[in-house]
Order: structure tokens, then C-alpha cells, then sequence
């Protein structure tokens, strides 16, 4: 493993990797798949990916900057996985979003939580205090001056993993570009470039996977055998919450429930619950 060079920082040798099951999302960072929307910003990704400490995913955090791959907001999230009973399939989403990872000294660090705070920002971004350590740790997004991942798309997929080959039976994109874009600015393209996915998958004993948390404004539903999408139902906002269905006593008809919160990064907020009527 690589080594760090933080004075009086302890660096492990080896780390443990597990095996056994496919890895999602994490094949290593190159110069090569610096991506932009232009060739002016796909030239500053190139550059800045130089300038940073890059050695593979355990690459130690640094004074200068490292760039850590997976990002501190996946691959999988908080969201976690889903099984499939019928068929014993892992139903499996994730972010592929790199950042950028730099410690700073504690002096500095209690200057800059001093100062006034900036209504805003994404998620955890920004300066981490780490109270009692020598150091700080700010974080940001590694991202190109037009506000667009410098890594190559997809930012985000949905992936079927077989639980008794361990192999991988599908894995597709998950998301569109309709509610983002550039600067903040909605392209209104459903183009299916893969966005940063939250939240969980909800999958039923019928074969449908339900998930609303991608950057756009959807409940989508997905053949669990194929990965094909069935549906692409509008909401007002997006969501990041993990869809539940129940069956109702009385009518006997089967429902999704879903929260709309609003998407990560979105300005578009909302406080819905939202329950759709499945056909008969």
C-alpha cells in the first residue's frame, strides 16, 4: 500500500480486500478518463488529476490533496442493497463520484470554522473539524469549473448480482440529465448518462424494482431479470428515500409509497409522500 507522509502518522503495509463477490464501480482513475462537457474543461480535469496524489483507492490523505476513489459518498450508500427472493438476486445501486481529500492544519482549520458560514453547499463538503486531532480534512468534489464530474459518466448505476454464481447478471445507468446540468442549469434532455443514486431499491416477489433516488425527478420501475425499464413515473421533486409497497386490507389493491424530499443538489424541495396504485 502506499505510503503517507503526515509526521507521526502510523501506515499499514497491506490492506485487506474482500473477494468473491464482483466489485461495483471502482475500477481505478487514469488521465484517460478525465471527461468534460467540453474540451476546455475536460483539459483543467487532465490537469488537476495530474496535481493530485492518486495510488490506487487506498491512497493515504495528504497536505497537498489526494484524490480518493471511491468518494466518501460511495459506491453504495446508505441506502443499501436489496435482495430478490424469487430468483436470489442482489439488487445493487451506486455513486461514482471521486473527490478530493486534504488535511489542514488545526490552526487553519479553527480559522476557517470561524468564519461565517455559507448557506448552501453539497452535503459534505466543505471542513470537517476532526475535534482533538492535529488536523482537519476538507472535502470537495471533484468536479470542473462547469460544476460536471471529471470522471467519466456513469455516475451512477443499478446492478443484478446472481447470489449463487456471484456473477453479474446486469448493469445499466440509472438516472438522466433532465434536472441537472452545467452551472446548476437543467438541460430538460432525458439523456441516460447515469446519475449519483441515493437511497435504496425496493424489489417485489412479482420481479420489479421500484427506486425514486437519482438526481431526476422519477419513480422508475425495472425488470429485475433484465434490468429493462417499465416505467418512469414523474414526481413534482425528487426523492432519496427507499420505496415501501403494502397490499391493502380492504381493496386488496397493492400500492408504492414513496417520499419526495427533493434530490441531493436540487433546489427543487418538497414535502410529499406520494402512494401510486399498482394495476390489477
Amino acid at each position: 500500500m502506499p505510503k503517507g507522509s503526515i509526521p507521526g502518522e502510523r501506515y499499514s503495509p497491506t490492506q485487506p480486500y474482500s473477494t468473491g463477490m464482483p466489485v461495483i464501480g471502482a475500477d481505478p482513475l487514469s488521465e484517460r478518463r478525465m471527461w468534460g462537457v467540453s474540451m476546455f474543461d475536460q483539459l483543467w480535469c487532465r490537469v488537476a488529476f495530474r496535481k493530485l496524489r492518486y495510488e490506487g483507492d487506498m491512497t493515504p490523505p495528504s497536505l497537498e490533496g489526494t484524490l480518493q476513489w471511491p468518494g466518501f459518498y460511495g459506491g453504495m450508500n446508505w441506502g443499501s442493497a436489496s435482495v430478490n427472493r424469487t430468483n436470489d438476486y442482489l439488487i445493487v445501486n451506486d455513486i461514482r463520484l471521486a473527490q478530493i481529500l486534504r488535511l489542514v492544519p488545526r490552526a487553519e482549520t479553527d480559522r476557517i470554522l470561524g468564519e461565517p458560514k455559507v448557506e448552501g453547499g453539497a452535503g459534505h463538503d466543505g471542513i470537517n473539524p476532526q475535534a482533538g486531532a492535529p488536523y482537519g480534512a476538507l472535502l470537495t468534489g471533484f468536479m470542473s469549473p462547469l460544476g460536471v464530474p471529471c470522471q467519466n459518466p456513469p455516475f451512477g448505476t443499478m446492478t443484478a448480482i446472481d447470489l449463487k454464481t456471484r456473477a453479474i447478471v446486469w448493469q445499466k445507468p440509472l438516472g438522466t440529465t433532465q434536472d441537472t446540468g452545467p452551472l446548476g442549469i437543467k438541460t430538460h434532455l432525458r439523456i441516460p448518462i447515469g446519475t449519483p443514486t441515493l437511497s435504496g431499491a425496493l424489489t417485489t416477489g412479482s420481479g420489479l424494482i421500484f427506486y425514486t433516488g437519482t438526481t431526476d425527478y422519477y419513480l422508475r420501475a425495472i425488470d429485475v431479470r433484465t434490468g429493462k425499464e417499465l416505467l418512469a413515473k414523474r414526481m413534482p421533486v425528487g426523492g432519496q428515500a427507499t420505496p415501501m409497497t403494502f397490499v391493502s386490507p380492504k381493496t386488496k389493491k397493492q400500492y408504492v409509497v414513496v417520499t419526495a424530499g427533493g434530490a441531493r443538489q436540487s433546489l427543487d424541495r418538497g414535502d410529499l409522500v406520494i402512494a401510486y396504485k399498482l394495476p390489477d
